[in-house]
């Protein structure tokens, strides 16, 4: 007897549907999947039949075949489990053949307990589009399911199970439990706690501003300074002043966190911005995404976010000239032989580096800690096209005693994160008529967009000209410079880009002029 029904699997952070069609026969006792499965679905047949006995159904000997439709695209993971057996189960007369519009997943143990899996986010967003009625996942993906259909308020009902015996009960109407369901709006509604505010550093007023200007546009940002200087805690405070998730925002995230296996059980959505901070000895899989599976890499998980690269000349050549591509494209592309697949990797890069390769510049009395040679050879590390690719380069001193000991209050993240949402309206306004590609920031805009809002009077454009000419820029550093200062200019509240608005985004190239003053 056959039975069908559906299932899913995962193609970067979106879910295909996949046919689950389930043949029972007579002849010679087997089990045989095709379909373009990986070794992961090919080894479920011990699964599957242990969990199916060990839940206390009979299985006579017969010839059991698989298929997983379109058979022309490769599945991959343990999701399958359930589904097999669901279909197994029916084919057998063990369970009504009630499959219409049902799509089923979960990895089943050999006890017939159903474990979580990865992408359940994805595969709801997918059931939705189909018009699938009815899912039915492990009952910890269940919330995280729920999110999607919530949001878009469609009729699919989500049901959570733990066991093979608790899945079969539902689709025989044995039970009729709850379907689960998730308040979006409730999620959003608790306040982020962030683990550093910018009340709790002191001093480094211009390196605060210059984070404020990053957050408000989203600019790449680069922080050279001596170590104890406060970069890495001005990285860790810069999410305090980012704008809230929008809901379109958080499920794309979620998304990713989900296919990757990330997202924490109790929080089925994402609704802060998240922070990623691999350590220099990530290799460039690991930062870019890639493996067997083509699993979303560093620059993925901090889609919507940050991704802060500390002691920056440290990481690998390679490593750093792969975020070109994503910096630049907003996505990346993870090419293999069988799939190619694309991920969002729409982040803010903030960097930090020391001066030289001993840390700080010159010690005490003076004198250069490293050679000039040294020095060099530290800084040529970190590529001049990239350096293109960073916004604002910045100076971060070691903070004054005075400054330290201070007793007066600094400006907290609260009141500075308003002026950013100010900023990022005048932005939202700005790009609205602005659909492909959709854009929110001035960061984001491309050199058409970039002529339009950032235009000069006669004497400003002199100015940049001359700074060009002296410091030797690149026409990316010219596009870079402007669009910092439109976001400067929106800061402030202004329409146009005023001379001392054109200053400051130029000051903002340190590594463009003779930082390194031998």
């Amino acid at each position: 007897m056959l039975s069908t029904l559906y299932a899913a699997s995962l193609y970067g952070i979106d879910a295909v549907k996949v046919d689950v069609e389930i043949n029972v026969t007579g002849g010679i006792p087997s089990f045989t999947v095709v379909g373009l499965p990986d070794n992961a679905i090919r080894e479920s047949r011990e699964r599957i039949l242990t969990a199916v006995r060990n839940s206390g159904f009979d299985l006579p000997p017969k010839k059991i075949t698989v298929n997983l439709a379109p058979a022309d695209l490769k599945k991959e993971g343990t999701a399958f489990d359930l589904p097999i057996a669901i279909g197994l189960l029916g084919s057998l007369k063990l369970i009504k053949n009630r499959f219409p519009d049902t799509l089923i997943m979960g990895e089943l143990a050999l006890d017939g307990s159903i474990r979580r899996i990865n992408g359940a986010l994805p595969v709801a967003i997918m059931a939705v589009k189909e018009k699938i009625k009815r899912l039915i996942v492990p009952l910890a993906n269940a919330a995280e399911a729920a999110v999607a259909i919530s949001a878009s308020k469609a009729d699919t009902l989500v049901f959570g199970v733990e066991t093979l015996n608790e899945t079969a009960d539902l689709l025989n109407g044995k039970t009729k439990p709850s379907p689960v369901e998730v308040n979006v709006a409730e999620l959003f509604q608790k306040e982020p706690e962030y683990p550093v505010d910018f009340a709790d550093i002191k001093g480094q007023q211009a390196a605060k501003k210059a984070l404020e200007i990053a957050a408000a546009g989203g600019h790449n940002l680069l922080m050279i300074g001596p170590p104890g200087s406060g970069k890495t805690m001005l990285a860790k405070a810069l999410p305090s002043i980012l704008p809230p998730l929008g809901f379109e925002e958080s499920l794309e995230t979620t998304k990713i966190y989900s296919v990757a296996s990330l997202l924490e059980k109790d929080h089925p959505l994402m609704v802060t911005r998240p922070f990623r901070n691999p350590h220099h000895t990530t290799s460039n899989v690991a930062l870019i995404g890639g493996g067997t599976t083509a699993k979303p890499g560093e620059v993925s998980l901090a889609h919507n976010g940050i991704l802060f690269l500390d002691e920056l000349p440290e990481f690998t050549r390679n490593a750093l000239e792969v975020l070109r591509q994503p910096l630049e494209d907003r996505e990346v592309t993870v090419a293999r032989i069988s799939v190619t697949t694309k991920y969002p990797a729409g982040f803010m890069l903030v960097a930090a580096m020391n001066p030289s390769p001993a840390g700080a510049l010159k010690d005490r009395d003076g004198n250069l800690t490293a050679s000039p040679q040294q020095i060099q050879r530290y800084l040529s590390k970190i590529s001049g096209p990239l350096l293109d690719r960073i916004d604002i380069h910045i100076d971060v001193p070691k903070v004054e005693n005075t400054e330290l000991f201070s007793a007066s209050a600094a400006e907290s993240s609260r009141a500075i994160r308003e002026r950013v949402i100010r900023a990022r309206e005048i932005q939202h306004q700005r790009f609205a008529a602005v659909t492909s590609p959709r854009i929110y920031t001035n960061a984001q805009m491309q050199s058409k967009l970039i002529r339009t809002f950032c235009k000069l009077d006669p004497e400003s454009s002199q100015k940049l000209m001359d700074a060009m000419n002296r410091l030797n820029l690149s026409a990316r550093a010219h596009d870079r410079i402007l669009k910092v200062s439109r976001t400067i200019a929106d800061l402030e509240g202004s329409e146009t880009i005023e001379m001392r608005h054109l200053i400051q985004g130029i000051q903002y190239r340190n590594l463009d002029r003779d930082f390194w003053s031998f």
